[in-house]
């Protein structure tokens, strides 16, 4: 194992006090929990405040979304491993500006378990909270079943759209509606080529031959549904567009917004060459790019290969996606 840190049982700490470091117009912890991190003029009265968290090792995925148009907070947990109750109980109070709290994060067991008893805590303290679970990963389950899937680099979408309607002032209730709205119009899928490394470890996540690819790779260093040969880009890009395609219903005239999102170590130069093939595969369908985002969004620390999302649009979504945002990541 090669990483630039100190120790690996300080990797996370570390990591966040420099970001906080680095960031300190944007982002502020909560005096006490350190893993407790809030956008710098929170709690913004009258506002809905959003609250997101999971496992370090995805930036910008969690802690990056943090700003304004976006989320308010976000509890940090170790990496790839759900963040403590107690931090988001304290995310939740610093945040809340009288007009209620989303919860927004992955859907994933350890989470769910600790965001609902953080609800819990909320609600002892008067504090009215809501949740919307991303589950965007169509390899993790079959569209039968899709409440069972993973979040994943979707949940930028989902993110995005809420925020931008918390931002515009609308009722805990209208944004966690849009949530869900945009929640059922995002599908991802994801390529890896090489494992990641997680510092505690100093293990690689999953084993895979020089000339081999696994598609549907997790978030957390998971290995896909099955593995193949690697392949050219057209090939691998129109593999992952059928999928995605026939799961969420695009058809020709329809517009979406795509995400070519980098899982940690993949040059940039290979993703454009990745969305070029995305656009012209879409355009012999018919289908229309309304906003194209091609860099990284939701990483797995150093893993090699990519994800794609397609969120299909309706005009009740485009002012929220056009909407300013601004953290210390996504400047939109």
């Amino acid at each position: 194992m090669k990483k630039i840190l100190n120790h690996p049982d300080d990797f996370v700490d570390e990591s966040i006090s420099g970001i906080l470091l680095a960031h300190s117009n944007f982002l502020t912890p909560v005096e006490g929990e350190p893993r407790a991190i809030i956008r710098k003029d929170a709690p913004v009265q009258g506002k809905v405040a959003i609250a997101t968290g999971g496992g370090y090792g995805h930036l910008p995925v969690f802690l990056g979304y943090v700003g304004e148009g976006m989320a308010d907070g976000v509890s940090v947990g170790n990496v790839f491993t759900s963040p403590s109750a107690d931090a988001m109980f304290e995310v939740t109070k610093a945040i809340d500006g009288g007009a209620g709290v989303l919860y927004l994060y992955g859907n994933y067991f350890g989470d769910k378990m600790n965001f609902d008893y953080a609800a819990e805590l909320a609600a002892d303290e008067g504090i009215r909270v809501e949740t919307v679970r991303v589950s965007d990963d169509v390899a993790s389950a079959p569209f039968e079943s899709k409440d069972k899937r993973r979040g994943v680099a979707g949940l930028f979408f989902v993110y995005k759209i809420a925020g931008a309607c918390a931002e515009a002032g609308a009722s805990l209730d209208e944004v966690k509606r849009v949530a869900e709205q945009a929640l059922e119009s995002v599908r991802t899928m994801g390529v890896g080529l090489a494992p990641c490394i997680i510092p505690a470890s100093g293990k690689p996540t999953f084993e895979i031959g020089a000339d081999e690819v696994e598609l549907g790779i997790g978030i957390h260093g998971e290995p896909g549904i099955q593995k193949q040969q690697l392949a050219t880009a057209n090939e691998i890009i129109a593999q992952l567009l059928e999928h995605l395609v026939s799961d969420l219903n695009v058809k020709s005239g329809d517009e979406v917004c795509v995400l070519v999102n980098g899982t940690g170590s993949t040059p940039l130069e290979e993703l454009y060459i990745a969305y070029k093939e995305v656009h012209e595969w879409l355009a012999k369908k018919g289908i229309q790019i309304y906003r194209p985002f091609v860099g990284e969004y939701a990483t797995s620390l150093e893993m090699a290969g990519l994800s794609l999302s397609l969120l299909k649009m309706n005009d009740s979504l485009k002012p929220f996606m056009d909407a300013p945002a601004r953290t210390p990541f996504i400047r939109l």
